[in-house]
């Protein structure tokens, strides 16, 4: 293991302002419980990271899963705008918990299971989470839940509803997937979304495995043996792990379930609070696992998985994000044939290409674009001085996120460059572009601004292990 980070850079952090817990009035039992339970769903849904529905970042489509939401301001494009192509970056939708996840879940419920009978008029909480049933299985290890599906296939709806001219009939769709179980099915559910009029091969789904693109960090050595497998890498997650504030949330967590604090760890708390995730994502229902916590626990709980988020796919080190500069580059290669396509007058040849992967996947491309940024690091010592940060990765990759590129071709314009323009969604919200702080931009504006990523991408050579051992964050 390679030491990246120093005992002081981990060891120090700021204690968190813990608003007390109010008293509920007294009321029956079962009542109280229907109360906390509602409350808790509510107050906790936005803190779930990347566990988060995707209703979350788009609220409207709770009551109707086909809106399309209210129209930005500035999002119209001139009348004389026609796209070319759309190139979707998508996250699978809805899943199952992994085996590692369900086998620490059943972990803590047993303990619960072995708790005398006597206890459940001290320990209520207890009580209840021993009655609850323990439905998830290790052979569920991730995959899509049929909510899952249901995400994919009305995104489809949404796109074509956006992009009609796009998505009409005969229209060709290239469909690519990581070769997980999750990214398959998401495929398949996206496909059937659209119905049968495109060119794939009507009710068939054809999605081709394309691991090179949408596992790219898997391919980068450097990322795998520096990063993703020395535990070192994780000294900010471990130390906030340790911290004052998540020691507050273990001992409340403890004293609810009426076990000595040192039977649990933070990764047992965290998988409570995700099964409170699971069960709202997967099922709908509140689950008595969120009556454990309040909405500031939910809040150091969230800041634990956007630790990892940052450090391990987002801006702790330079090779998470510039392992993805494959990916871009592959972007622009299909815009820059789409424009060469169109100025000779040629049948844009892939007017829709769809993949799917991970928030793996999106994660480290928005970094490497520069998006979300926060001025100061993530680490475990400034949890409160980043109570607003932009980097919170429930807003950015919840289940079913996605990342559009929409190329368009441009009548009546003053210049040639102005003749092509491009937007990006992320979840359906047009972005401002860094260069511009507009939402459109001209083709070439953006290419100029990322030039030398679009350049200097050599994945082989970024990804190469150095000849000597690293020892300092700096060098990665």
């Amino acid at each position: 293991r390679r030491r990246l980070c120093s005992a002081s850079s981990c060891g120090s952090r700021a204690v968190a302002a813990m608003a007390p817990r109010r008293e509920a009035a007294a009321m029956p039992s079962a009542a109280l419980l229907l109360l906390l339970l509602a409350v808790a769903s509510a107050g906790l849904s936005g803190y779930f990271g990347t566990k988060s529905r995707y209703e979350e970042v788009n609220p409207h489509l709770v009551q109707d899963p086909l809106s399309l939401g209210p129209m930005a301001a500035g999002s119209r494009l001139p009348a004389a705008c026609a796209p070319l192509q759309l190139r979707a970056l998508l996250r699978h939708g809805t899943r199952y918990p992994t085996a590692g996840q369900i086998r620490r879940l059943g972990e803590l419920h047993a303990r619960l299971l072995r708790r005398p009978a006597a206890a459940a008029a001290t320990c209520p909480a207890a009580a209840e989470l021993a009655a609850w049933q323990m439905w998830y299985e290790e052979s569920l290890d991730g995959r899509l839940a049929p909510q899952g599906r249901r995400d994919m296939e009305h995104l489809a709806r949404r796109l074509a509803a956006r992009f009609p001219a796009l998505f009409a009939a005969r229209r060709r769709l290239v469909l690519a997937s990581s070769s997980k179980h999750r990214c398959l099915q998401s495929g398949a559910a996206f496909r059937r979304g659209l119905g049968p009029s495109l060119s794939l091969g009507g009710d068939e789904v054809e999605v081709e495995v394309n691991d090179s693109l949408m596992r790219f960090f898997d391919h980068c050595a450097k990322f795998v043996a520096l990063v993703e497998e020395n535990d070192a890498a994780m000294c900010q997650v471990n130390a906030f792990k340790e911290g004052p504030e998540m020691r507050k949330v273990l001992e409340k967590v403890a004293s609810a379930l009426c076990l000595p604090v040192e039977e649990l760890n933070a990764d047992l708390v965290q998988v409570a609070f995700l099964t409170c995730s699971y069960e709202l994502a997967i099922r709908n229902v509140t689950s008595p696992w969120c009556s454990l916590f309040s909405e500031e626990d939910a809040k150091v709980l969230e800041y634990l998985n956007d630790l990892k988020q940052y450090w391990k796919r987002g801006y702790g080190y330079d090779i998470n994000s510039r392992s993805s500069c494959v990916l871009f580059q592959d972007i622009f290669q299909h815009l820059d044939k789409a424009v060469e396509e169109s100025r000779s007058s040629k049948p844009i040849s892939s007017p829709l290409i769809v993949q799917v992967g991970h928030a793996e996947t999106l994660q480290p491309l928005l970094a490497l674009m520069g998006f979300f940024k926060d001025d100061e690091p993530l680490k475990a010592s400034n949890y409160i001085r980043q109570t607003h940060r932009k980097f919170r990765s429930g807003r950015i990759v919840p289940y079913a996120a996605n990342l559009v590129f929409v190329l368009y071709h441009c009548d009546q314009v003053k210049t040639s460059e102005e003749e092509y323009q491009v937007q990006m969604l992320l979840n359906e919200k047009l972005m401002s572009f860094h260069h511009s702080n507009e939402t459109l931009s001209t083709y070439a504006d953006l290419k100029q601004y990322y030039k030398d990523i679009l350049e200097n991408c050599h994945f082989k050579e970024v990804c190469e292990l150095p000849k000597v051992n690293i020892t300092a964050i700096d060098e990665l």
